[in-house]
C-alpha cells in the first residue's frame, strides 16, 4: 500500500480543544501528496500565558508541503475558523475561497489590525464549486450564529467527505440560510465516505431552541422594561444584532452600537446588504437626550474584556454613555470556559449600581450555534457515512459523539487528535503517522514559540519577581562602591520588619567577601554564587526564591 495513492485527513487544531480551528486533506502518495487546508483559526490566551495577545496553529508541517498546498477555504468568520489568516497566510501563500461576508470581515480585519497580509480571496459559497488538484470541493449552506456559513463536500477519486463546520439545525432563524437537508440527503445518495462532524454540543440532548424564540425572549424583555436596555451579544452574530434592532423599533425605541469590533462586523454586513430594513443606529453623543425608556445599547463585552463596552460601563468610565439604577442588561451569549471570573466581576459591578442582569439561566435570551445530539443524529441520518469523525471539540465532546454516531450504526468511528494523520481510504481508516503539530503564540508584533517568545520566563516572574544586583570591582577585585540591588515584585518588608532590600544586599556582601580575592577572578563563579545567595535569602525571608540577574564589571 505504500505506493498506492491516499485520502489522508491531517488536524492542526481543534480537535481535542474548542479553537483555533485547522484542518488539511490530503491526496496522492505518501510521497507525493496534494493538499488544501480547511479554515485557519486562532484561540484565546489565558492567565497563564502573561502578555500573550493570541494562540495560533503551529504549522511548520506545512514548510515541507508547501509546494503541494493548492487552496484555503474558509468555512465562516469567527475567530477560531479565520483568525490566523492574517499570521499565517503570508507564509503560505496559497489560493483563498471564502464567503462574501468572510471576504469582508478578513478586509475589515486587515485594517483595523495594520496588518501587510493583502489576502486575495475568490467568493465561494453556498452552492458553488471549484476544482483544486485532485479535490473538488462543494459549498453547502448551513445555519450558524454568523452570516453565510458553510459545510463544504470534498470529492476525491476515492470517495466523498463532509466537512460540516459550524452547523446547527434552525427552520426560523433570525438571519439566513437554514440547513440545507435536501443537499445532505442527496450528498448521502450518492454516497459519503467520511462525515467530519462539528462535536461542540455533543453533550446536550434534544434540539437546540430556534433563533425566533430568542428574538421573541429578548423583545419581551424591551417591550417590558422601564429604563434603559443594554444588550451584550458576540460581535459576529448579525442575526442576533438584528432581532435586537427590529424588537428596539417594534417597541418605540432607539439603537445604539458601542464597541469598535461590533460596528467592524456591522459595517461589512451593509456592505453586502443584510442590515437591510433597520433604521440607522444613533450616534453616541445623542444616547444622553434620548429618555431613558426608548432607548436599546447593543455593545460588547459578554465574554468580560476588560477594555469592551460593558466593563468600561460597569466601572463607570464611558465618556457618553452610561447606566443607572433600574436599567437593564441581558447577556444575550454563553460563557465561554475561562471567562467565568471576569463575567462575574462585571455582573457585580452592574448589580452594585442597581442594574437588573438577565443571563440565558433567568430567560431565553442565547442559543448555541452548533448541533445538540438529536441534530447530529439527523445528520448522520442524512448523510449515511461509512467513516464519522468527531472534530472541534475537547476531548469530552469528541468521545460523547463518538458514542452517539456508534450508537446510531455508524460502523467506523476512529480516534483521532491534532496532529494525527488519519487514512481514511484505501483500506480501513486509521492513523498512520503523526505530524508536527503544537501552539505558537503572538505577543506584540512578533509571533514564536513558547520558549522564543520568553513566556516561561514571563510566567516565574509573575509568581516570584525579579532581583537585579550590580557589582563593580576594582583592580584587586574588592568593592569599588556599593552594590546596587533593586527587587522588583517582591515583599517590601519581611514578616520581621526588615527591609528585602536590605536583606537582599547583605546576602550579595556575604557572597563576595565569602570568596578569596584570588577566585574572584573568575567572574562567571562570582556571579553565580551571588545569585544563589540571593536566591537562598530571599526564599528564608519570603519562602520564595525570585529570579535574578548578577552583572559584575571589573575596573
Amino acid at each position: 500500500m505504500a505506493n498506492q495513492e491516499e485520502l489522508v485527513f491531517l488536524p492542526l487544531g481543534g480537535v481535542g480543544e474548542i479553537g483555533m480551528n485547522l484542518a488539511l486533506y490530503g491526496y496522492g502518495t505518501p510521497e507525493k501528496r496534494q493538499w488544501i487546508m480547511v479554515d485557519c483559526g486562532v484561540t484565546f490566551p489565558g492567565p497563564e500565558l502573561p502578555g500573550v495577545d493570541l494562540v495560533l496553529p503551529d504549522i511548520r508541517y506545512l514548510a515541507s508541503q508547501r509546494q503541494n498546498l493548492k487552496a484555503m477555504i474558509i468555512t465562516h468568520a469567527h475567530e477560531d475558523h479565520y483568525g490566523a489568516m492574517n499570521d499565517l497566510w503570508p507564509g503560505l501563500n496559497v489560493p483563498v475561497y471564502a464567503s462574501p461576508f468572510t471576504a469582508g470581515m478578513l478586509e475589515a480585519k486587515r485594517d483595523y489590525e495594520g496588518s501587510r497580509a493583502d489576502i486575495p480571496v475568490t467568493i465561494f459559497k453556498a452552492g458553488d464549486r471549484i476544482t483544486v488538484g485532485p479535490f473538488e470541493i462543494e459549498a453547502v449552506g448551513v445555519n450558524h450564529s454568523i452570516p453565510e456559513p458553510m459545510s463544504l463536500v470534498i470529492r476525491t477519486p476515492l470517495g466523498n467527505v463532509v466537512h460540516t463546520g459550524d452547523w446547527k439545525i434552525d427552520h426560523a432563524p433570525s438571519l439566513g440560510p437554514v440547513t440545507d437537508e435536501a443537499r445532505f440527503r442527496a450528498l448521502g445518495d450518492e454516497g459519503v465516505l467520511a462525515l467530519m462532524c462539528d462535536s461542540t454540543n455533543a453533550l446536550r440532548e434534544g434540539i437546540s431552541p430556534s433563533e425566533e424564540e430568542v428574538s421573541e425572549g429578548l423583545r419581551k424583555i424591551i417591550e417590558e422594561a422601564e429604563g434603559r436596555v443594554a444588550i451584550t451579544t458576540f460581535s459576529s452574530n448579525v442575526g442576533r444584532i438584528r432581532s435586537v434592532a427590529q424588537a428596539a423599533e417594534a417597541a418605540g425605541r432607539e439603537v445604539l452600537l458601542l464597541g469598535s469590533s461590533l460596528k467592524r462586523v456591522v459595517d461589512v454586513a451593509r456592505d453586502i446588504g443584510i442590515m437591510e430594513g433597520l433604521k440607522p443606529f444613533i450616534a453616541e453623543d445623542e444616547y444622553g437626550y434620548i429618555p431613558r425608556d426608548k432607548v436599546v445599547v447593543i455593545l460588547t463585552g459578554s465574554q468580560g474584556e476588560p477594555r469592551a463596552a460593558l466593563a468600561k460601563i460597569a466601572r463607570d468610565e464611558m465618556r457618553n454613555v452610561a447606566l443607572a439604577s433600574g436599567d437593564t442588561v441581558v447577556f444575550s451569549s454563553r460563557t465561554i470556559p475561562g471567562n467565568e471570573k471576569a463575567i462575574i466581576e462585571i455582573k457585580n459591578g452592574l448589580i452594585e449600581q442597581g442594574i437588573k442582569v438577565v443571563t440565558d439561566s433567568d430567560a431565553l435570551v442565547h442559543v448555541s450555534g452548533h448541533p445538540r445530539r438529536n441534530e447530529l443524529l439527523k445528520m448522520y441520518e442524512w448523510t449515511r457515512p461509512q467513516i464519522l469523525v468527531p472534530v472541534h471539540g475537547e476531548v469530552a465532546h469528541l468521545t460523547a459523539q463518538a458514542e452517539l454516531g456508534a450508537s446510531a450504526g455508524i460502523k467506523t468511528i476512529p480516534r483521532v487528535r491534532n496532529g494525527d494523520i488519519l487514512r481514511l481510504a484505501p483500506g480501513p481508516a486509521e492513523v498512520i503517522d503523526e505530524a508536527p503539530h503544537g501552539r505558537i503564540f503572538k505577543d506584540g508584533k512578533l509571533i514564536g514559540d513558547f520558549d522564543e517568545m520568553g513566556i516561561g520566563d514571563r510566567r516565574k516572574l509573575s509568581f516570584v519577581g525579579h532581583v537585579s544586583v550590580n557589582i563593580l570591582l576594582d583592580n584587586r577585585y574588592d568593592f569599588l562602591t556599593d552594590p546596587d540591588v533593586v527587587a522588583f515584585g517582591l515583599p517590601e518588608f519581611d514578616d520581621e520588619g526588615e527591609d528585602m532590600e536590605d536583606t537582599l544586599y547583605d546576602a550579595v556582601l556575604g557572597a563576595v567577601e565569602s570568596i578569596p580575592r584570588a577566585r574572584r577572578k573568575d567572574l562567571d563563579m562570582l556571579r553565580e554564587a551571588v545569585r544563589r545567595a540571593v536566591r537562598a535569602a530571599a526564599n528564608e525571608a519570603w519562602g520564595k526564591k525570585p529570579v535574578v540577574t548578577v552583572f559584575v564589571t571589573r575596573l
